[in-house]
Protein backbone atom coordinates (compact mmCIF):
# COMPACT_ATOMS: atom_id res chain seq x y z
CA UNK A 1 0.00 0.00 0.00
CA UNK A 2 1.36 3.64 -1.24
CA UNK A 3 -0.02 7.15 -0.45
CA UNK A 4 -1.73 8.93 -3.21
CA UNK A 5 -2.09 12.51 -3.56
CA UNK A 6 -4.90 14.16 -5.69
CA UNK A 7 -4.54 17.86 -5.86
CA UNK A 8 -7.39 19.67 -7.41
CA UNK A 9 -9.63 16.95 -7.78
CA UNK A 10 -12.60 17.83 -9.71
CA UNK A 11 -14.47 15.94 -12.34
CA UNK A 12 -11.98 13.32 -14.35
CA UNK A 13 -9.94 13.39 -10.82
CA UNK A 14 -13.18 12.19 -9.52
CA UNK A 15 -13.20 9.26 -11.62
CA UNK A 16 -9.56 8.16 -11.06
CA UNK A 17 -10.06 8.60 -7.27
CA UNK A 18 -13.11 6.09 -7.21
CA UNK A 19 -10.69 3.73 -9.38
CA UNK A 20 -8.58 4.07 -6.61
CA UNK A 21 -10.20 3.62 -3.57
CA UNK A 22 -12.54 0.76 -5.04
CA UNK A 23 -8.91 -0.76 -5.57
CA UNK A 24 -8.42 -1.13 -1.93
CA UNK A 25 -4.74 -0.67 -1.90
CA UNK A 26 -3.94 2.80 -1.48
CA UNK A 27 -4.28 5.83 1.15
CA UNK A 28 -5.48 8.34 -1.02
CA UNK A 29 -5.81 12.13 -0.13
CA UNK A 30 -7.36 15.16 -1.92
CA UNK A 31 -5.61 18.59 -1.86
CA UNK A 32 -7.72 21.53 -2.47
CA UNK A 33 -8.07 25.26 -1.48
CA UNK A 34 -11.34 25.09 0.17
CA UNK A 35 -13.29 22.47 2.23
CA UNK A 36 -14.97 20.10 0.15
CA UNK A 37 -18.24 19.57 0.36
CA UNK A 38 -19.74 16.25 1.83
CA UNK A 39 -20.92 15.17 -1.40
CA UNK A 40 -17.51 15.62 -3.01
CA UNK A 41 -16.03 13.58 -0.97
CA UNK A 42 -15.29 10.23 -1.93
CA UNK A 43 -15.44 7.72 1.23
CA UNK A 44 -12.54 5.77 1.88
CA UNK A 45 -9.87 9.44 1.35
CA UNK A 46 -9.12 12.40 3.61
CA UNK A 47 -9.69 15.43 2.01
CA UNK A 48 -7.19 18.60 3.47
CA UNK A 49 -7.55 21.98 2.74
CA UNK A 50 -4.52 23.52 1.62
CA UNK A 51 -2.67 26.66 0.21
CA UNK A 52 -0.81 26.07 -2.87
CA UNK A 53 0.78 28.73 -2.49
CA UNK A 54 2.57 27.29 0.96
CA UNK A 55 5.41 25.63 0.46
CA UNK A 56 6.12 24.76 3.55
CA UNK A 57 2.60 23.46 4.05
CA UNK A 58 2.59 21.42 0.74
CA UNK A 59 5.94 19.69 1.72
CA UNK A 60 4.03 18.91 5.41
CA UNK A 61 0.89 17.39 3.52
CA UNK A 62 3.12 15.47 0.92
CA UNK A 63 5.17 13.71 3.63
CA UNK A 64 4.82 10.16 2.92
CA UNK A 65 3.85 10.55 -0.58
CA UNK A 66 4.55 7.64 -3.36
CA UNK A 67 2.44 9.31 -6.48
CA UNK A 68 1.19 12.82 -6.42
CA UNK A 69 -1.53 13.17 -8.94
CA UNK A 70 -2.43 17.07 -10.35
CA UNK A 71 -6.03 17.78 -11.95
CA UNK A 72 -5.53 21.64 -11.80
CA UNK A 73 -7.06 23.55 -14.21
CA UNK A 74 -4.78 25.16 -16.95
CA UNK A 75 -6.82 28.13 -17.45
CA UNK A 76 -7.15 28.79 -14.05
CA UNK A 77 -3.24 28.58 -13.34
CA UNK A 78 -1.97 30.31 -16.23
CA UNK A 79 1.73 30.99 -15.46
CA UNK A 80 1.28 27.22 -14.08
CA UNK A 81 2.37 28.61 -10.42
CA UNK A 82 0.39 26.01 -8.82
CA UNK A 83 1.47 23.09 -10.18
CA UNK A 84 5.56 24.63 -10.13
CA UNK A 85 4.92 24.95 -6.26
CA UNK A 86 3.64 21.49 -6.01
CA UNK A 87 6.53 19.73 -8.10
CA UNK A 88 9.10 21.80 -5.74
CA UNK A 89 7.11 20.79 -2.39
CA UNK A 90 7.06 17.28 -4.02
CA UNK A 91 11.16 17.17 -4.52
CA UNK A 92 12.10 18.74 -1.12
CA UNK A 93 8.70 15.35 0.68
CA UNK A 94 10.81 13.20 -1.44
CA UNK A 95 7.61 12.05 -3.58
CA UNK A 96 8.49 9.92 -6.00
CA UNK A 97 6.01 9.67 -8.87
CA UNK A 98 4.15 13.16 -10.61
CA UNK A 99 1.12 13.33 -12.55
CA UNK A 100 1.02 16.61 -14.17
CA UNK A 101 -2.09 18.20 -15.07
CA UNK A 102 -2.54 16.61 -18.93
CA UNK A 103 -5.06 14.19 -19.48
CA UNK A 104 -5.56 15.72 -22.79
CA UNK A 105 -3.49 15.79 -26.27
CA UNK A 106 0.24 16.25 -26.62
CA UNK A 107 0.15 19.43 -29.24
CA UNK A 108 -1.66 22.39 -28.82
CA UNK A 109 -0.65 24.97 -31.89
CA UNK A 110 -4.35 25.73 -32.10
CA UNK A 111 -5.50 25.05 -28.03
CA UNK A 112 -3.80 28.04 -26.78
CA UNK A 113 -5.59 28.04 -23.45
CA UNK A 114 -3.97 24.89 -22.75
CA UNK A 115 -0.74 26.77 -22.71
CA UNK A 116 0.39 26.84 -19.25
CA UNK A 117 0.79 22.78 -19.67
CA UNK A 118 3.73 23.19 -21.75
CA UNK A 119 5.38 25.72 -18.88
CA UNK A 120 5.07 22.72 -16.51
CA UNK A 121 6.77 19.98 -19.51
CA UNK A 122 9.62 23.00 -19.60
CA UNK A 123 9.78 22.74 -15.81
CA UNK A 124 10.12 19.29 -15.16
CA UNK A 125 13.09 18.63 -18.02
CA UNK A 126 14.74 21.54 -15.73
CA UNK A 127 13.94 19.95 -12.70
CA UNK A 128 15.30 16.93 -13.91
CA UNK A 129 18.35 17.76 -16.46
CA UNK A 130 20.71 17.15 -13.78
CA UNK A 131 19.73 13.69 -13.12
CA UNK A 132 16.64 12.56 -12.27
CA UNK A 133 14.85 14.12 -9.15
CA UNK A 134 10.81 13.34 -9.60
CA UNK A 135 9.60 10.69 -12.20
CA UNK A 136 6.74 11.81 -13.87
CA UNK A 137 4.06 10.70 -16.82
CA UNK A 138 2.24 13.12 -18.91
CA UNK A 139 -1.13 11.08 -19.35
CA UNK A 140 -2.61 11.76 -22.67
CA UNK A 141 -6.15 9.79 -23.43
CA UNK A 142 -7.37 12.26 -26.24
CA UNK A 143 -10.56 13.18 -26.11
CA UNK A 144 -13.16 11.61 -23.29
CA UNK A 145 -15.43 9.53 -25.08
CA UNK A 146 -17.78 10.31 -23.28
CA UNK A 147 -18.40 13.60 -24.88
CA UNK A 148 -20.39 11.83 -27.01
CA UNK A 149 -23.39 11.55 -24.68
CA UNK A 150 -24.40 15.37 -25.11
CA UNK A 151 -25.42 15.62 -21.86
CA UNK A 152 -24.17 13.68 -18.23
CA UNK A 153 -24.38 10.36 -19.04
CA UNK A 154 -21.37 10.66 -16.77
CA UNK A 155 -21.85 11.62 -13.14
CA UNK A 156 -18.80 13.56 -13.09
CA UNK A 157 -18.33 14.91 -16.70
CA UNK A 158 -19.79 17.51 -18.55
CA UNK A 159 -19.96 15.59 -21.86
CA UNK A 160 -21.13 18.61 -24.55
CA UNK A 161 -17.38 19.47 -24.98
CA UNK A 162 -15.25 19.35 -28.41
CA UNK A 163 -16.60 16.86 -30.67
CA UNK A 164 -17.94 18.46 -33.90
CA UNK A 165 -20.39 15.33 -33.79
CA UNK A 166 -23.87 15.78 -32.49
CA UNK A 167 -25.91 12.60 -31.92
CA UNK A 168 -28.72 14.29 -30.57
CA UNK A 169 -29.26 16.70 -33.90
CA UNK A 170 -27.60 14.35 -36.19
CA UNK A 171 -25.36 16.50 -37.57
CA UNK A 172 -21.61 16.55 -38.07
CA UNK A 173 -18.82 19.30 -38.51
CA UNK A 174 -15.79 18.58 -40.38
CA UNK A 175 -12.38 20.79 -41.33
CA UNK A 176 -12.39 20.61 -44.71
CA UNK A 177 -13.11 16.57 -45.50
CA UNK A 178 -13.53 13.78 -42.98
CA UNK A 179 -10.61 12.25 -43.34
CA UNK A 180 -8.84 13.59 -39.79
CA UNK A 181 -8.73 12.08 -36.77
CA UNK A 182 -8.88 11.57 -33.39
CA UNK A 183 -8.50 9.64 -30.28
CA UNK A 184 -10.65 9.17 -27.50
CA UNK A 185 -11.13 7.15 -24.54
CA UNK A 186 -13.56 6.66 -21.66
CA UNK A 187 -13.07 8.62 -18.52
CA UNK A 188 -13.36 5.03 -16.63
CA UNK A 189 -10.79 3.54 -18.96
CA UNK A 190 -8.26 6.43 -18.36
CA UNK A 191 -9.10 6.23 -14.41
CA UNK A 192 -8.49 2.53 -14.59
CA UNK A 193 -5.15 2.88 -16.63
CA UNK A 194 -4.12 5.49 -14.05
CA UNK A 195 -4.79 3.11 -11.13
CA UNK A 196 -3.03 0.08 -12.75
CA UNK A 197 0.14 2.39 -13.32
CA UNK A 198 0.35 3.81 -9.91
CA UNK A 199 0.77 -0.41 -9.02
CA UNK A 200 2.92 -0.51 -12.37
CA UNK A 201 6.80 -1.62 -11.02
CA UNK A 202 8.63 -0.74 -14.19
CA UNK A 203 9.75 3.02 -14.48
CA UNK A 204 7.07 5.33 -16.24
CA UNK A 205 7.36 6.41 -19.83
CA UNK A 206 7.76 10.50 -19.53
CA UNK A 207 4.79 10.37 -22.43
CA UNK A 208 1.79 8.92 -21.44
CA UNK A 209 -0.08 8.05 -24.71
CA UNK A 210 -3.56 6.08 -23.52
CA UNK A 211 -5.29 5.20 -26.87
CA UNK A 212 -8.82 3.99 -26.79
CA UNK A 213 -9.63 4.04 -29.86
CA UNK A 214 -8.28 6.10 -32.91
CA UNK A 215 -11.06 6.76 -35.73
CA UNK A 216 -11.68 9.40 -38.21
CA UNK A 217 -14.87 11.48 -38.76
CA UNK A 218 -15.81 9.30 -41.39
CA UNK A 219 -15.33 6.49 -39.24
CA UNK A 220 -17.50 8.54 -36.61
CA UNK A 221 -19.99 9.61 -38.67
CA UNK A 222 -20.69 5.90 -40.05
CA UNK A 223 -21.40 4.70 -36.08
CA UNK A 224 -23.62 8.12 -35.94
CA UNK A 225 -26.19 6.97 -38.55
CA UNK A 226 -25.48 3.30 -37.77
CA UNK A 227 -26.96 3.85 -34.15
CA UNK A 228 -29.26 6.60 -34.58
CA UNK A 229 -31.13 4.99 -37.89
CA UNK A 230 -30.99 7.98 -40.12
CA UNK A 231 -28.23 10.40 -42.39
CA UNK A 232 -26.57 13.24 -40.45
CA UNK A 233 -26.43 16.45 -41.66
CA UNK A 234 -22.78 17.12 -42.79
CA UNK A 235 -20.86 20.59 -43.26
CA UNK A 236 -17.89 20.93 -44.25
CA UNK A 237 -15.64 24.08 -43.05
CA UNK A 238 -13.11 25.72 -45.26
CA UNK A 239 -9.86 24.85 -43.31
CA UNK A 240 -8.14 28.41 -44.92
CA UNK A 241 -11.31 30.44 -43.55
CA UNK A 242 -10.64 28.66 -39.67
CA UNK A 243 -7.01 29.30 -39.95
CA UNK A 244 -8.04 33.42 -40.80
CA UNK A 245 -10.26 33.15 -37.55
CA UNK A 246 -13.46 33.02 -39.47
CA UNK A 247 -16.05 30.57 -38.88
CA UNK A 248 -19.19 30.07 -40.34
CA UNK A 249 -20.56 27.11 -39.00
CA UNK A 250 -23.73 26.25 -38.86
CA UNK A 251 -23.64 25.78 -34.68
CA UNK A 252 -21.19 25.83 -32.10
CA UNK A 253 -20.72 23.18 -29.24
CA UNK A 254 -21.24 25.46 -26.17
CA UNK A 255 -18.14 24.89 -23.90
CA UNK A 256 -19.86 23.93 -19.89
CA UNK A 257 -16.52 23.47 -18.55
CA UNK A 258 -16.90 24.94 -14.35
CA UNK A 259 -13.60 26.75 -14.93
CA UNK A 260 -16.19 29.12 -17.46
CA UNK A 261 -18.88 29.23 -15.39
CA UNK A 262 -18.16 32.77 -13.77
CA UNK A 263 -17.89 34.36 -17.46
CA UNK A 264 -21.12 35.91 -18.89
CA UNK A 265 -23.13 34.74 -21.42
CA UNK A 266 -21.58 36.48 -24.24
CA UNK A 267 -17.87 36.29 -23.36
CA UNK A 268 -18.45 32.27 -22.73
CA UNK A 269 -19.82 32.23 -26.28
CA UNK A 270 -17.55 34.07 -27.90
CA UNK A 271 -14.92 32.08 -26.52
CA UNK A 272 -16.55 28.24 -27.30
CA UNK A 273 -16.70 30.19 -30.58
CA UNK A 274 -12.55 30.11 -30.94
CA UNK A 275 -12.17 27.02 -28.78
CA UNK A 276 -14.34 25.13 -31.49
CA UNK A 277 -11.97 26.78 -34.28
CA UNK A 278 -9.01 25.67 -32.26
CA UNK A 279 -10.15 22.45 -32.00
CA UNK A 280 -11.27 22.31 -35.76
CA UNK A 281 -8.22 23.16 -37.11
CA UNK A 282 -6.47 20.71 -34.38
CA UNK A 283 -8.37 17.69 -36.47
CA UNK A 284 -6.98 18.91 -39.82
CA UNK A 285 -3.54 19.49 -38.27
CA UNK A 286 -3.48 15.74 -36.85
CA UNK A 287 -3.13 17.06 -33.63
CA UNK A 288 -6.07 15.59 -31.45
CA UNK A 289 -4.04 12.16 -31.81
CA UNK A 290 -2.24 10.61 -29.20
CA UNK A 291 0.10 7.90 -28.67
CA UNK A 292 0.02 4.38 -26.97
CA UNK A 293 2.81 3.73 -24.37
CA UNK A 294 0.05 2.75 -21.59
CA UNK A 295 -1.90 0.42 -24.20
CA UNK A 296 1.63 -1.31 -24.71
CA UNK A 297 2.51 -1.59 -21.19
CA UNK A 298 -0.97 -3.56 -20.07
CA UNK A 299 -2.01 -5.33 -23.97
CA UNK A 300 -4.29 -7.42 -22.30
CA UNK A 301 -6.73 -4.50 -21.09
CA UNK A 302 -9.90 -3.77 -22.92
CA UNK A 303 -10.78 -0.54 -23.85
CA UNK A 304 -14.66 0.90 -24.48
CA UNK A 305 -14.98 1.54 -27.88
CA UNK A 306 -17.12 3.97 -29.38
CA UNK A 307 -19.09 2.02 -30.99
CA UNK A 308 -19.85 0.51 -27.79
CA UNK A 309 -20.50 3.49 -25.38
CA UNK A 310 -22.31 5.17 -28.61
CA UNK A 311 -24.72 1.90 -28.89
CA UNK A 312 -25.42 1.98 -24.80
CA UNK A 313 -26.58 5.63 -24.92
CA UNK A 314 -28.10 6.15 -28.32
CA UNK A 315 -29.58 2.83 -29.68
CA UNK A 316 -33.28 3.37 -29.93
CA UNK A 317 -33.71 7.13 -28.93
CA UNK A 318 -36.00 9.20 -30.92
Amino acid sequence: MVKVAVAAPGQVAREVIESLVAAGNHEVITLARRNLQLEEIVEGTTPIKVDFHNQDELVKVLQGTHTLLSFVVAQSDPEGTVQKNLIDAAIAAGVKRFAPSEWFVARFTHLNWNASKLLIRDYLEEKNKNGKVLEYCLFQPGLFTDYHANENINKHLKTNDFLPIDFANRRLLAPGNLQPRFTATSVRDVANIVAMAIEYEGEWPKIGGIAGETLSLAQELTIGEKIRGKKFEVELLDVDSLRKGEYNGAWVKPLEHPSLQHLDEETRAAFSKAAFTGFLLALADGDMVVSDEWNRIFPDYKFTGVEEFVSKFWAGKP
